[in-house]
């Protein structure tokens, strides 16, 4: 079981960047994805999550992104996306997808159990 996140990088402020996270080792849309944040100094925050293809396929976005980010995924290519558009400053941190490995779940999940390496998404002003 592995999920593998991609697609960070520098941009600057309004600026849009699509994160990546590719599972190997299971199928992913019968679980929960979800995608976290944590910045230097802060708490790790949940940004986005979705349910899986086999409950109501929901999806969920903090506040904090709601009407920038949109979460989706691509079953042929067994990975979950992040969009994040009109990106801030205060969006700068490493970005971590994680699956609850509960089959059928739906957001929020009752906890996560497999945690990807992060992405670094860093937002110039």
């Amino acid at each position: 079981v592995q999920l593998q996140a991609s697609g960070g990088g520098l941009v600057q402020s309004g600026g849009s960047l699509r994160l990546s996270c590719a599972a190997s080792g299971f199928t992913l849309e019968y679980y929960v994805i979800g995608w976290f944040r944590q910045a230097p100094g802060k708490e790790r925050e949940g940004v986005s999550c979705i349910s899986s293809s086999s409950s109501d396929g929901s999806t969920y976005v903090a506040d904090s992104v709601k009407g920038r980010f949109t979460i989706s995924r691509d079953n042929a290519k067994n990975t979950v996306y992040l969009q994040m558009n009109s990106l801030k400053p205060e969006d700068t941190a490493v970005y971590y997808c994680a699956t609850d490995w509960a089959v059928g779940s739906s957001c929020p999940p009752k906890g996560y159990h497999y945690w990807g390496q992060g992405t670094l998404v860093t937002v110039s002003s």
